[in-house]
């Protein structure tokens, strides 16, 4: 009787444990989901986990993009597919047009957020691992079939295996906003997710070039369609495509998450950035000028993030 009690109590406890890891985590995410406005405690803060930055100076850039820029990325999107359906769909139409912006300084994170780097958030806070089951993607209504989602997805609470320093991808907004919060109070530094206007300047400098690295995409500098393996890669793997302040995979790899929600949506849908995805040819949508929105609730496996913070 009394090795019963005493193992009741043992899974009470455990029970107790797993319901104050995710009250914790509702309480980050509550505390921190506004950069401006993130309560963070430095008891817990461990400075040694947070991610490399590059500093993105203040000043002026120029954001958006004119006629010129959007008729070479639809002739691009054309000499790689072999048709004009971006065109026909008016993909880049929305973009701004070319303008100059003023931003302050801030640091973004060099690299993607890693499988690795996200493994750590959800052994400490039981937040669900990245994953999607087929009923749920077959309402997402998108090209890719479920079965290439299994690659990517995670098991038993692990990343799939050889992919640690990979993009972490299957991750809704409202995941990478959690893991934002979480490594707020782990570090003592205020994390959050780029605004559209943060990513873009961090990806093209100052100059307006349309592409990371210049005028002209040249695919050897990114994982693309192109010539990539149509598949994710590691963080970092393309040197040659950093931006000009020296962030990686600014084209190509996966699609990152903003922090702007679209006006009018009250938050289901978020805007989204990045120089195209391994999924890409062309590569039009590889512009940093780019940007498109999806429903926060998807998890995709063409979408990670990175985050920023405010500069030293």
């Amino acid at each position: 009787a009394l090795s019963r009690v005493r193992g009741a109590a043992t899974a009470m406890n455990g029970r107790r444990r797993g319901v104050l890891r995710r009250l914790a985590a509702f309480a980050i995410g509550a505390a921190c989901t506004a950069f401006t406005a993130c309560a963070v405690s430095t008891r817990l803060a461990d400075p040694a986990i947070a991610p490399e930055t590059v500093l993105i100076p203040a000043g002026r850039f120029i954001a958006g993009s004119d006629r010129a820029e959007r008729e070479h990325a639809y002739r691009l999107d054309a000499q790689g597919y072999g048709h004009s359906t971006t065109r026909a769909q008016r993909w880049y139409e929305d973009e701004p047009e070319r303008h100059s912006e003023a931003l302050p300084a801030f640091a973004i994170v060099k690299n993607l957020v890693t499988n690795a780097e996200y493994a750590r958030f959800v052994e400490a806070t039981d937040r669900p691992a990245p994953n999607v089951d087929a009923a749920t993607w077959q309402t997402y209504g998108l090209v890719h079939s479920y079965a290439r989602t299994r690659r990517h997805a995670w098991v038993d609470g692990r990343p799939p295996a050889q992919r640690a320093d990979h993009p972490v991808v299957l991750v809704s907004h409202a995941d990478a906003e959690a893991y934002a919060a979480w490594l707020s109070v782990q570090t003592g530094v205020r994390w959050r997710l780029p605004t559209q206007l943060q990513w873009e300047k961090a990806a093209r400098g100052t100059d307006g070039r349309w592409f990371p690295w210049g005028k002209e995409w040249d695919p050897t500098r990114a994982n693309t369609h192109d010539r990539g393996a149509f598949d994710t890669t590691p963080v970092g793997s393309y040197p040659a495509g950093a931006s000009p302040f020296g962030m990686l995979d600014p084209a190509g790899n996966v699609f990152e998450w903003t922090a702007d929600p679209v006006p009018g949506t009250d938050g289901a849908r978020a805007m989204v950035k990045g120089g195209g995805s391994w999924d890409e040819k062309g590569c039009g949508v590889c512009r940093p000028a780019a940007g498109h929105s999806r429903p926060a609730a998807l998890k995709h496996i063409l979408i990670g993030f990175r985050l920023v913070r405010a500069a030293d």
